[in-house]
């Protein structure tokens, strides 16, 4: 299979550059300028757009059970929003239950997922603790490619990480060269506050925001960062929603220890106001955790992701439908959390930060593919455009507009988060394994042309001592 991209602008997180790109065998095989087409070439004419690399979703939930029900988007469909919205992989989380083998969960996130059309990969989240899932851990990394594990602070009596799981699986990730993650919200806080919210009478979508104050989310973040600060292990902290988690993460870097953030594009551009909303399907539509915040903390994300104290951008994809939601109807706990939004991450982000002269181009690349591919040890294979790398891309129209609405997604539920926001900046082609997957608004890709995506792990704690001189013995490194 052979591709041929002609006469765009090639934009990296470090480069802009005139150049033709020859795609062979799912690899990018030649760029430059005025390339000659080889033979038999299928012929992209990208004249007056940008080549980019596809865009990498580091936070999804894809086909979920959860709260007693399950999302909505199976990997099927919630990738063909993907490859229509620009993103060519998306890193998806498997979640055991506890008291579930780690490696049989994985097994089984493995089976759903062999119909995605785009790329794929897993965080594992560790939901509890013995010796059988250290051992997992270890399997995990060594054998399956899994180099990131997902720690809930919050979701008491279900699959929340109490401090000592926080500390033995930290622990273990240091060992194997994995990084761990978490989702920062004081589950004991969240319960009690749950409970006051409900024996007042607050039933409804309003509650849900006031059961997870900032202070919540700040809270769990320092903790996590104070614990893997002592350990010694790196720490990424998903969907940063708050300007409080902001300022920890940034003094912590200050301070020299590694510490990563990703924030939402809704969190980006959607506030709290939308659960005072008069229609309870509207304001439940919206119930996700962390909660969408007051305008201050948009701002707030957006100097984040200027500063590079916020790395990555995600979605947190997890579609329920309003018949799902309603679930919840008169119990606010009991409303499936979760959004959609992989679909529409790129350009709400080209529209909020590239056309408002918050990012520029290379910077929306950073955040948006290169920097995920970075920290999940996929880069240059992902997240670049090299001779060798693979061949993921999306052609860029910066002057397409559309409007973005339930009636035209991909995705499965009939609701947007970003209902009626005008953006100008589109894919008009993307280009999954060296094969166009979605071109001028038709998915070509199929179910099962996806791949899974193998991740390597980082120096293991042994390498890492060597490196700052606590070892002496070269013996001492091992697997």
């Amino acid at each position: 299979m052979s591709l041929f991209i002609q006469g765009g602008t090639v934009i990296t997180h470090d480069q802009t550059y005139k150049a033709d790109i020859h795609c062979q065998d799912g690899k990018i095989v030649a760029i430059g300028d005025n390339l000659a087409i080889p033979d038999g070439c299928q012929i992209i004419d990208a004249t007056d757009q940008y080549i980019m690399p596809g865009g990498i979703d580091p936070h999804t939930h894809m086909q979920l059970p959860f709260m007693g029900t399950v999302a909505k988007d199976d990997f099927a469909s919630g990738t063909a929003a993907a490859l229509a919205g620009g993103t060519t992989t998306i890193i998806d989380f498997v979640i055991p239950n506890p008291q579930q083998p780690l490696l049989e969960a994985f097994h089984q996130w493995q089976d759903w997922a062999g119909k995605s059309m785009a790329n794929y990969s897993f965080h594992v989240a560790v939901t509890w603790w013995d010796e059988s899932v250290k051992q997992d851990m270890g399997t995990l990394v060594k054998d399956h490619g899994v180099n990131s594990f997902k720690h809930f602070m919050a979701y008491k009596n279900a699959i929340m990480a109490t401090d000592d799981i926080l500390v033995g699986s930290f622990t273990r990730c240091l060992e194997l060269g994995a990084i761990p993650t978490v989702h920062a919200e004081n589950g004991e806080l969240v319960y009690h506050l749950q409970q006051q919210l409900l024996k007042q009478g607050l039933t409804g979508p309003e509650a849900h925001p006031q059961s997870r104050p900032p202070r919540v989310e700040a809270e769990a973040a320092n903790r996590a960062i104070s614990i893997a600060g002592t350990l010694g292990a790196p720490i990424y902290i998903v969907h940063v929603s708050t300007k409080e988690t902001v300022d920890a993460i940034r003094y912590a870097k200050n301070n020299g220890q590694a510490v990563y953030g990703e924030c939402l594009a809704g969190h980006l551009v959607v506030d709290d106001s939308v659960y005072q909303h008069t229609d309870w399907h509207y304001a439940a539509a919206h119930v996700m955790s962390p909660p969408f915040r007051p305008k201050e903390h948009q701002d707030a994300l957006w100097k984040g992701l200027q500063a590079g104290t916020l790395q990555t951008t995600a979605t947190d994809h997890c579609a329920f439908c309003s018949e799902q939601k309603a679930m919840g109807k008169d119990d606010f706990t009991r409303i499936p959390n979760g959004t959609s939004g992989v679909e529409e991450r790129l350009s709400v982000i080209w529209e909020k930060g590239v056309n408002q002269g918050k990012l520029s181009p290379n910077e929306f690349v950073a955040v948006t593919s290169t920097n995920s591919a970075k920290l999940f040890n996929l880069y240059p294979r992902k997240g670049a455009i090299q001779v060798g790398s693979d061949a993921d891309l999306v052609v860029w129209d910066p002057k397409a507009s559309k409007t973005l609405s339930a009636a035209t997604q991909m995705s499965n539920i009939e609701f947007n988060i970003f209902e009626g926001m005008q953006v100008t900046g589109l894919p008009s082609s993307t280009i999954c394994n060296g094969k166009l997957a979605w071109h001028n608004g038709q998915l070509l890709a199929q179910a099962g042309d996806g791949q899974y995506v193998k991740r390597p792990p980082y120096a293991s704690y042994y390498e890492a001592l060597l490196k700052r001189n606590e070892l002496n013995a070269p013996t001492a490194v091992a697997r």
